[in-house]
């Protein structure tokens, strides 16, 4: 049995006034011919198939197309909802999904049953059972209960949602029991875990409540294939609970990242091994910082990777002393002739302080609120403990307020 592990596609993006529409078809593309070559039995994908609720047409169009090409290749696709994901949109669209060997789990169901897949080698023999756990709202878990303090909120939702998991486990051994033949559990999931390194990109997803689910919570599935987080990750360095990260780099801070899919095998009812596809890079994007004088050397560095039809996205960082209104056009003329495209330019740490509200209205748009006061709290000496308690607050407002929206 072998099963490509993907996530966090954020079909739709915008990257900063960019669209990421010819990285996105690239990518489909390379999947399809992946899947082909590999004889792939199933792909799942582990959330974050849109990057918003109401994607664009022309996302729509590439996850529909998607589809389509995996039909001529006789391999099932499991789509998982993420924290991104409409789940009336995703939906909408799941039992015609389901004519053609697309099983779609937008959110939590009311029956656990259906949550519990089989997954079938191309000979239609049943190679084995998956968990199918899409991004978990507390509100499909949990029931909210007045006077509860924030440390109550966070363990009562780490066990509802463990809870969940062994649910399903549960019951997926229980049909295992029945079999002739042993077939491996998998479970997936679409969540922050304990000690997972995330990036800019990453939105937190328990926002006041559960930070970061344990490893050790999850129930000894033979695989778990997790999306949210963009890297790369074994997760507690456990060979078969993986996060197999975004296939695109989705802010200049996974610059330099190896993009992979994740190929799992399996034989004899248990994982034989996990290989890391890489995926190639169809957009460059680098960063380069330096003083005004340095910066020509290291723009024409990194343009190398570029060329006329595709320039090196780029973020600049400026580390003069000196400020200097006119930042923008300085750099912009450094950059002429090469094959770069500057998307942001940044001050370095020396003039953080007095460029803070310039930087933000040039970025604004692309960052949560979760990152401005993270950039904001940067530019303090704060003790962990009130680092600490200073996001913890500002968890639960926001946390507060989007209950409210």
């Amino acid at each position: 049995m072998r099963i490509l592990h993907t996530s966090d596609w954020h079909l739709g993006q915008h990257f900063m006034g960019k669209t990421r529409q010819h990285e996105h078809a690239a990518f489909l593309d390379w999947l399809v011919a992946q899947a082909e070559v590999l004889r792939a039995d199933a792909i799942i994908l582990a959330g974050d198939v849109f990057d918003t609720g109401t994607p664009p047409s022309y996302a729509r169009e590439l996850y529909n197309r998607f589809i389509v090409e995996l039909q001529r290749i006789g391999c099932h696709l499991v789509v998982l909802g993420g924290n991104h994901d409409s789940v009336a949109m995703l939906n909408e669209s799941r039992e015609l999904l389901g004519c053609l060997n697309v099983s779609v789990i937008p959110g939590v169901q009311d029956d656990p049953q259906r949550q519990l897949l089989t997954l079938h080698r191309r000979n239609g023999e049943p190679g084995a059972l998956l968990c199918a756990v899409p991004f978990i709202r507390p509100r499909e878990v949990l029931e909210s209960r007045a006077g509860q303090s924030g440390d109550d909120k966070r363990q009562a939702l780490q066990q509802a949602i463990a809870d969940h998991y062994r649910t399903l486990f549960e019951l997926a051994e229980e049909q295992r029991g029945q079999r002739d033949a042993v077939v491996p559990i998998i479970a997936t999931g679409h969540l922050a875990t304990v000690g997972a390194g995330s990036s800019d990109s990453v939105r937190e997803i328990y926002i006041g409540t559960l930070e970061a689910f344990p490893a050790s919570a999850f129930p000894p599935a033979d695989y778990i294939a997790l999306g949210h987080i963009h890297r790369p990750q074994k997760v507690a360095g456990l060979e078969h609970i993986r996060y197999c990260g975004s296939p695109i780099p989705l802010s200049f801070d996974e610059v330099g990242q190896q993009k992979t899919v994740l190929l799992a095998e399996f034989a004899g009812g248990a994982l034989q091994g996990v290989t890391p596809l890489p995926v190639p890079c169809f957009q460059p994007l680098a960063r380069v910082s330096g003083s005004l004088e340095e910066l020509g050397a290291n723009m024409e560095e990194v343009a190398a990777n570029g060329s006329e039809n595709r320039p090196v996205w780029l973020e600049v960082t400026v580390l003069d002393d000196d400020y200097l209104s006119d930042l923008q056009p300085r750099v912009q003329a450094l950059a002429e002739g090469l094959a770069v495209e500057i998307l942001l330019v940044r001050r370095g740490r020396r003039e953080q302080a007095t460029s803070l509200a310039a930087e933000q209205r040039e970025t604004l748009s692309e960052l949560t609120p979760e990152q401005v006061f993270a950039r904001r709290l940067g530019l303090e000496a704060l003790a962990e403990a009130d680092l600490a308690a200073l996001n913890g607050l500002h968890d639960q407002v926001l946390a507060d307020l989007r209950e409210q929206a």
